[in-house]
């Protein structure tokens, strides 16, 4: 799994000129599924997410999490996060989850993540999408399972 997350002010998802999910401070997730992922990658990385330390304390250091200040998570799917631009000009999306094993995968996440004990709101699995949001900082951060899991050091990396 791939997390692209942005520290916001606020966010939101319009499907359809319908404004379908909104938050105000917290994270941005784009989250993208690959063939491999499953429970396992599903279950680290919201327990990532919701320990993640991305806002100031009052010494001006990221050590406050999304529960610290009371934040929100909008978590949008985004099979693009596994596109491959190595060869020509479009990009191939091979790597990407089919949406029968992503979208209860996305669920699934999402699900996890509220039970950290975060609010969370969702973009619609599928839709096009129009994706509002006032980066604060800029404040960007990516998050790739495959490469934090293989982790061979024996210590606690979450």
């Amino acid at each position: 799994m791939r997390a692209l997350i942005q520290r916001v002010s606020e966010a939101s998802v319009t499907v359809e000129g319908a404004v379908v999910a909104k938050i105000g401070r917290g994270f941005l997730v784009l989250l993208g599924i690959t063939h491999t992922d499953g429970e396992l990658e599903a279950n680290f990385l919201a327990r990532k997410i919701a320990g993640l330390r991305l806002f100031e304390d009052i010494d001006g250091k990221l050590n406050l999490g999304l529960n610290d200040v009371n934040g929100a998570a909008l978590i949008v799917s985004q099979f693009t996060l596994y596109a491959d631009a190595r060869k020509g000009r479009r990009p191939s999306f091979v790597n990407a989850a089919r949406p029968e094993q992503a979208n209860p995968l996305y669920q699934h996440f999402c699900e996890l993540l509220s039970k950290h004990g975060i609010a969370i709101q969702r973009g619609v699995f599928q839709a096009h999408m129009q994706v509002a949001l006032v980066n604060d900082g800029p404040v960007t951060v990516w998050l790739d399972t495959a490469e934090m899991m293989s982790n061979t050091t024996g210590v606690d990396i979450v």
